[in-house]
């Protein structure tokens, strides 16, 4: 079992490189994992930047003292890979948000789509949003990743679209093999840059969004001959891409 990771601001150390873990963290390690002296943790910023370290002793019960001799930076991925989801009803954002994150996404682009039931408006999208953010720091954190994907503000069409446009590889995930959709598992894949996934709502991409995207550069393509859920789609067509290109090995 890998050392249990715990998110940190900053790396600066006190004298002797002792470093306390307080606040909502330290409560979790001492009062939940009820972690002892001579175990070991991860400090991680979320942002690749990690230290391991030892437990020292623990103070209360929200104050962990650990060991800190120094801190690694873990560099970022390649290819990088990016999901845009559409807005999935009820709690499936946050189911997709968090299986995505353990799979290895780099980041996630909320997209209100034309046939999305769910959209974003007012405090209600801001909640949402603050919802799948929290969901992928502690997935990142379960996951023992020390870079946790990025989740950006909800994008329109345009805007996905210009994703699309500037990225190495752009795939909108489609169903319909009548519209001369590719096999997922054979497309030719870049060995670097930014590859950029686009998942549709349950009611499907209307035809209006697959020619903006195709005429942005993207390729229409399936994932097998099953018609997936938008919550799952987008970590499968992820294990794909993370064993495809070598991040797995």
């Amino acid at each position: 079992m890998t050392a249990p990771v715990f998110v940190v601001e900053h790396f600066e150390a006190g004298s002797g490189g002792r470093y306390v873990l307080d606040g909502p963290e330290g409560r979790h390690a001492v009062s939940v994992k009820r972690l002892n002296p001579g175990e070991d943790v991860v400090l991680t910023d979320g942002a690749g930047r990690w230290a391991e370290c030892v437990v020292v002793a623990t103070e209360g019960k929200d104050r962990l003292i650990v060991q800190m001799d120094s801190y690694s930076e873990e560099p970022a991925e390649e290819p990088r890979i990016t999901v845009v989801q559409a807005l999935p009803k009820g709690d499936r954002g946050e189911v997709a948000v968090e299986t995505m994150t353990e799979t290895g996404v780099d980041a996630i682009v909320p997209w209100a789509a034309s046939r999305c039931i769910t959209q974003w408006k007012g405090d209600r999208g801001l909640k949402a949003l603050a919802k799948w953010r929290a969901t992928a720091r502690e997935a990142g954190k379960q996951s023992r990743r020390v870079r946790f994907p990025e989740v950006a503000d909800a994008a329109t069409t345009k805007q996905v679209a210009a994703l699309l446009a500037s990225a190495d590889f752009a795939v909108v995930l489609h169903e319909d093999t009548e519209v001369g959709t590719e096999p997922f598992v054979t497309a030719a894949l870049p060995a670097s840059g930014e590859i950029v996934l686009v998942v549709g709502p349950e009611g499907g991409i209307s035809p209006e969004e697959i020619e903006l995207f195709t005429g942005a550069g993207a390729k229409t393509c399936h994932l097998g001959r099953t018609v997936l859920r938008t919550s799952t789609a987008g970590t499968v067509a992820t294990a794909l891409l993370m064993a495809r290109t070598g991040r797995w090995s």
